[in-house]
């Protein structure tokens, strides 16, 4: 009498098994679902040369306001991806420009927004002493394409946050049609 493999039945448990455990979780078993594709996940970025673009538009608003300033584009990560700096720009610019840009990125709204809703006394004021890169003051913006962020700039040297948010603003502003998808 011919004796059937084992082999068989092992396959349909464990399909069977995987199957009940994607149930569990709420998840599609099937080839191409939900199961296969929360394994990995897409994003955009800005290429270097769009996140370039919006740096040099913003030097360049800040020297028409007569401002020295140093002008930072990071990824949707917060990476530093483009870096400019006017020749008389202090050396604080920078790190500053950078840690603003890194702010924007990291909690996804303007930095003058954050410095508003973090101040002394507020419930969030201890996300100022978070971390030694957060810039709670004006000067740097989230970017966004298809309302998903993709980097954010920050600019530091003009008299203020508000004059660092208006060159910030050119700067998104020169690139807002390659965004626009």
């Amino acid at each position: 009498m011919p004796t059937s493999s084992p082999e068989p039945r092992r396959l349909a448990a464990r399909s069977a098994a995987a199957s009940l455990l994607a149930l569990t979780l709420g998840l599609s078993a099937a080839p191409g679902g939900a199961a296969e594709a929360a394994a990995t996940f897409g994003t955009t970025s800005l290429t270097p040369e769009t996140a370039l673009r919006a740096a040099q538009a913003a030097l360049e608003s800040c020297r028409k306001a007569g401002y020295q300033t140093g002008v930072a584009v990071v990824d949707r990560s917060g990476v530093l991806q483009a870096f400019v700096r006017d020749r008389f720009a202090g050396a604080h610019t920078v790190e500053v420009a950078a840690n603003k840009a890194w702010t924007a990125a990291s909690f996804k709204i303007p930095t003058m927004a954050l410095a508003t809703e973090t101040q002394a006394g507020k419930s969030m004021s201890g996300i100022r002493t978070a971390h030694a890169r957060v810039a709670a003051l004006g000067g740097g913006l989230p970017i966004e394409a298809g309302g998903s962020l993709v980097g954010a700039i920050g600019v530091s040297g003009a008299p203020g946050g508000e004059a660092d948010e208006a060159c910030a603003r050119a700067g998104l502003k020169a690139i807002e049609d390659a965004l626009a998808f």
